[in-house]
C-alpha cells in the first residue's frame, strides 16, 4: 500500500507482490458488471472514482487492494423484430430418407395450399414437441432457430407458408403468423445477470480451491551428508 501512495505502478506492484493468478498481467480484471464481483469488491468499489485505490479489503483468500481504471454506463435498449411461428418437421432416419422427408412434406404442402388446417396437420404429422400445440414454436427472437431456419422463416410474409427447408433437425414447413418490434432488454439484462453469477460462482469456487492448495503446501528440505 505504502509504495502506490508513494506514486508506484500498480502493475509493477501487482506483478511483484500479488498472489493472484493474474499478477504478471498487472492484476487486470477486465471489464466487469457489479453482478460478476464479489461483494466485498463491488461495495468498496463504488465509493471510488477512476484512479482511486481501496483500502486494505479482507476476504477468505486473502488481502486485496484494489485500484478502479474507468466507469461505463450500462446497456442500451435493445429492440428486436419477434416472430410468432409454427411449423411442421418431419425427421428423416434410417427407415426415413431425406429424399422421402421432402416428398412427404411436398404434399402436406400441397394440401396446406388447398385450404387444409396448419395446426391440425402439424398435430397428426409433425415429429417435433410442438406438434400437440398445432406446431406453434411461440415467439422467436433473433439467435432462437439454428440459422437455416431462422433464414427461411425471415423470408416469408406473414401467413405465408414456406416451402420444404432442410435444417440439423430434419425437415420443416414454416408459417410465420405475426412479427412485431419488441424491447427485449430486461430478458437480455435477465440472462446476463444469470450468467455472470454462474461465472462468479466459478471464480469463487476456483479462488477457494487455490487457497486451500496453497494451505495444503509444504516444502521438503533435504540433507546429503554424505
Amino acid at each position: 500500500m505504502s509504495e502506490l501512495k508513494k506514486g508506484a505502478d500498480f502493475a509493477q506492484v501487482s506483478a511483484s507482490f500479488s498472489d493472484a493468478p493474474n499478477a504478471l498481467q498487472g492484476g487486470e480484471l477486465g471489464w466487469r458488471s457489479a453482478s460478476r464481483m464479489p461483494q466485498l469488491f463491488s461495495d468498496a468499489l463504488n465509493t471510488l472514482q477512476p484512479g482511486q485505490f481501496s483500502g486494505l479489503l479482507r476476504s477468505p483468500n486473502g488481502f486485496h487492494l484494489l485500484k478502479l481504471i474507468d466507469k461505463r454506463g450500462r446497456d442500451v435498449p435493445l429492440v428486436v423484430t419477434q416472430t410468432h411461428a409454427r411449423h411442421i418437421l418431419v425427421k428423416t432416419s434410417e427407415l426415413i430418407s431425406e429424399a422421402d422427408a421432402k416428398r412427404r412434406l411436398t404434399e402436406l404442402k400441397e394440401r396446406l395450399d388447398n385450404a387444409a388446417n396448419f395446426a391440425e396437420l402439424a398435430r397428426l404429422q409433425s415429429e417435433d414437441g410442438s406438434a400437440a400445440k398445432g406446431g406453434d414454436l411461440g415467439w422467436l427472437s433473433p439467435g432462437d432457430t439454428v440459422p437455416e431456419f431462422e433464414k427461411a422463416m425471415d423470408a416469408l410474409a406473414v401467413n405465408a407458408i414456406s416451402e420444404p427447408t432442410l435444417s440439423p433437425f430434419g425437415w420443416h414447413l414454416i408459417q410465420v403468423l405475426e412479427r412485431r418490434r419488441e424491447d427485449v432488454t430486461q430478458e437480455k439484462q435477465k440472462l446476463k445477470a444469470r450468467m455472470e453469477i454462474r461465472e462468479r460462482k466459478a471464480d469463487e469456487a476456483y479462488q477457494e480451491f487455490v487457497r486451500q492448495l496453497r494451505d495444503r503446501a509444504y516444502v521438503e528440505y533435504r540433507s546429503d551428508d554424505r
